[in-house]
């Protein structure tokens, strides 16, 4: 202990400005310079005492309307040219054809403004943000109320006509666009927060509701959402809860398994399923709503959402760190778990290479570490109720990770500004990603000791035929795998698939941790799953769809239905 604290004064005595990072204005800080023994070069942290909610600034927004626009246009990506079995996946000749009694019958229902028929604007919600799935749906509707859903649905049931629901459309696995000509449903005209308990922090809202736009109301309430995505400015609440989204706070609020506490929705024969309880507790018979949640509309449409939101807290702060190798990533999580405890909110990671292509195609962001030349980097926020409390905490889990040389370099964000950035760096490598032009995406769960082999991996598979991107949320064992190059091409995607899952799977790891299965993964379920589990699985889709109309080709493979 006595030499911790003499080092930990030498370093301290190490104080200096640095001009290239001034201090916030008007706010009195602490700037701590860092000597690293080993190389005789500094290393610097930045400290602000009372850095108030540093994810209020500007925040990525990938998944915009104007991005899917863009991607319709995109010439160089054909249809389902790279979804893996998906391709191969025939039109089921059970379902009716589109006729004009049906468009009628909607229109009597919604009124002409609910119906759209417009080929631009249809065309939008065919084709997911990425410009990689595109179906060929006719036909877009806009209900406003849960009677105007089961209306729909009842009536396409007894027609047979197939069914896409669809909420901001920010998925990465074609489940909320049509792979044929279903009826796509958009549930964002459903966008009313119904009530809000300020004593318990309960919000019970519309499925359309948008992410961001929650967050801004429960925050002027003095809550936030447990859920925070970098796409919260387009995606919808009732997309997040029917994909069960996991998102940036995972490690300190959990999964919405958790956190949603009751659902309205609509079943595919249009029956009203009201399960929307406020109750933290509750043990009558089976708890329903879990079925639905990361069910990716394939079981119901989910329509209100009840979902328990913790208290803001005043004490925040974001730092931006680099590591010598991943082993030193890990080690310090685990120290960031046993030092930070309660007070961790995100641990991220990213390896160089998502650097460098967020300063090439990501306007407006600044390296936070511009003179750091390492393999790793990490993003970890703290979020407390004490500020002194907090940064003594910080403060000494940094001096300890600079002695135990499990940190490089590293910044502590000053003020809002910078704290954006080091987020804007996180969150935008997916939009940095689509800005090179074709992408493969992969969401896998990976025991944290083995997560980033499969990265090298795929490096030495592909060479130089594309980039290979390794980033996401370490702290739950998420990797993001992203595979960039020029265009989607066949001879690319048998590099990757199925090898990919086969590694995954020896791993006994997930092939999707948070996005879902869709389109992309549907027949890879059988990776993570046992063919018992399926067939179960396969069970409860024909009992509560007997038809399939709800979201078909999706989440389940084709043969065990």
């Amino acid at each position: 202990m006595a030499r911790r604290a003499a080092a930990a004064a030498r370093l301290l005595r190490r104080l200096g400005p640095l001009a290239a990072e001034p201090p916030m204005r008007g706010m009195p800080h602490t700037q701590y310079e860092f000597a690293n023994h080993t190389k005789n070069s500094c290393r610097r942290f930045h400290w602000i005492p009372s850095l108030q909610h540093p994810l209020c600034g500007p925040r990525t927004n990938v998944e915009t309307y104007e991005g899917q626009c863009s991607a319709n246009k995109a010439s160089e990506v054909q249809k389902r040219t790279f979804g893996s079995a998906a391709a191969q996946i025939q039109r089921n000749p059970a379902y009716s054809e589109l006729n004009s009694d049906d468009v009628s019958y909607f229109k009597s229902i919604l009124g002409d403004n609910g119906v759209v028929q417009d080929e631009d604007r249809v065309a939008v919600a065919n084709v997911d943000w990425m410009g990689k799935y595109r179906g060929a749906s006719q036909l877009l509707l806009l209900p406003k109320s849960t009677v105007e859903v089961s209306k729909i649905l009842s009536y396409c049931n007894t027609r047979r006509l197939a069914v896409v629901p669809q909420g901001g459309n920010t998925g990465l696995v074609g489940g909320s666009v049509p792979v044929y000509d279903e009826v796509i449903v958009s549930l964002a005209g459903m966008d009313k927060i119904i009530s809000f308990d300020k004593v318990n922090g309960i919000l019970t809202c519309e499925a359309g509701c948008v992410l961001e736009n929650l967050s801004t109301f429960v925050e002027n309430e003095g809550f936030i959402m447990p859920l925070d995505l970098g796409a919260k400015g387009s995606c919808h609440i009732g997309g997040n809860v029917s994909t069960n989204a996991g998102g940036l706070r995972f490690i300190r609020y959990g999964s919405l398994h958790g956190n949603v506490l009751g659902l309205e929705v609509v079943m595919a024969d249009g029956t009203i399923l009201d399960m929307l309880t406020t109750l933290r507790k509750d043990n009558t018979g089976y708890d329903l709503k879990h079925l639905f949640i990361g069910s990716e509309g394939s079981l119901g449409v989910v329509t209100k959402i009840s979902v328990l939101t913790p208290a803001k807290l005043p004490s925040n702060n974001v730092a931006f760190l680099s590591c010598n190798d991943y082993t030193s990533c890990q080690k310090l999580l685990l120290a960031a778990r046993r030092n930070l405890g309660e007070i961790l909110s995100a641990f991220e990671f990213m390896d160089h290479h998502c650097i460098d292509l967020a300063m090439r195609h990501l306007e407006g962001v600044q390296n936070p570490l511009p003179a750091s030349q390492t393999k790793f980097y990490v993003l970890i926020e703290t979020t407390g109720s004490d500020e002194s409390y907090d940064k003594t905490k910080l403060e000494a889990f940094l001096l300890r990770s600079m002695e135990d040389g499990l940190v490089a370099d590293g910044v502590i964000a000053q003020d809002i500004s910078q704290a954006s950035n080091f987020w804007r760096i996180r969150e935008g490598i997916s939009e940095a990603s689509v800005k090179v032009g074709a992408v493969y995406k992969y969401d896998l769960s990976i025991p944290v000791e083995k997560l980033y082999d499969i990265v090298e991996e795929m490096r030495c598979r592909l060479g130089d035929n594309a980039e290979v991107l390794g980033y996401g949320h370490l702290g739950d064992g998420n990797l993001h795998l992203n595979i960039v190059s020029s265009k989607y091409d066949d001879n690319t995607l048998a590099q990757i698939e199925p090898f990919v899952y086969e590694w995954t799977s020896a791993q006994r790891g997930s092939v999707s941790a948070e996005h879902g299965l869709g389109l992309m993964k549907a027949e890879k379920i059988h990776y993570s799953k046992s063919p018992e589990a399926v067939q179960l699985m396969a069970s409860v889709k024909k009992l509560l769809d007997p038809n399939s109309i709800l979201n078909p080709y999706k989440v389940l493979p084709q043969s065990v239905l």
